[in-house]
């Protein structure tokens, strides 16, 4: 999202993904690890306007409670990062958002996790992944904070956040079974996807399908091939 800045002294994302989409033959264009610090606005127009360029957005976010975002560094704040979301899912109806959190960083207190648990639940992300905080040597957190909390909080953290996501994909996942979605076949077997059956024939990787979900659970859509 801070593409430009180096080259043109502006933000220059937008532009950049737009032209892409003009090329003959680009089919999907999907954007990964995005930064609310600054965000875009005018890339929510080309992803609504323009058919090939996908609903989805994966967006760094780490944490919500305005302690956690000032100990982090991830300059920006609460209600920015509510803000933000809004304006994205009022933008770009039907998107997809992806993100990731962090739990047990120094400093976290209860409070601080509760207020985590409490974004999960409101913002309702079609995709999330979370991790526990480890100390790595020469990081700046590691440098300027003691790893004051004990692993088994941490994994206790982790446990509760990822059992609330569960409940959350689980729900989006089961409005998608009956709904028809074009896809592309990126490997056999994977996690958090569209999985298909291979008994369905010779399906070539890097080729675009149209499935029909038949089924789902908490993280994977379960397709049949609609044949032409």
């Amino acid at each position: 999202t801070y593409y430009g800045v180096d080259l043109y002294k502006k933000q220059a994302i937008s532009e950049l993904v737009e032209r892409i989409s003009d090329i003959p033959g680009v089919e999907w264009i999907r954007l990964h690890y995005a930064y609310p610090t600054h965000f875009p606005e005018s890339l929510l127009k080309v992803m609504r306007e323009r058919k090939n360029v996908c609903k989805y957005l994966d967006i760094a976010l780490q944490h919500i409670s305005d302690n956690m975002l000032t100990l982090m560094r991830r300059n920006v704040t609460k209600e920015q990062t509510y803000a933000l979301i809004k304006k994205i899912r009022e933008e770009v109806p039907g998107i997809h958002l992806r993100t990731t959190l962090m739990v047990g960083h120094p400093g976290e207190s209860e409070e601080d996790f509760n207020e985590l648990m409490e974004f999960v639940k409101e913002a309702k992300f079609e995709r999330m992944g979370a991790f526990a905080y480890s100390e790595e040597e020469g990081t700046y957190s590691a440098i300027h904070y003691t790893d004051d909390i004990s692993d088994e909080e941490k994994e206790l953290r982790l446990s509760r956040l990822m059992r609330l996501q569960q409940k959350i994909s689980a729900d989006i996942n089961s409005n998608k079974v009956g709904n028809q979605y074009k896809i592309i076949i990126d490997r056999l077997e994977v996690d958090g996807e569209v999985l298909i059956s291979i008994n369905e024939g010779d399906l070539e990787i890097g080729e675009f399908y149209s499935v029909k979900i038949v089924e789902a659970d908490e993280f994977d859509l379960y397709g049949t091939i609609i044949m032409s």
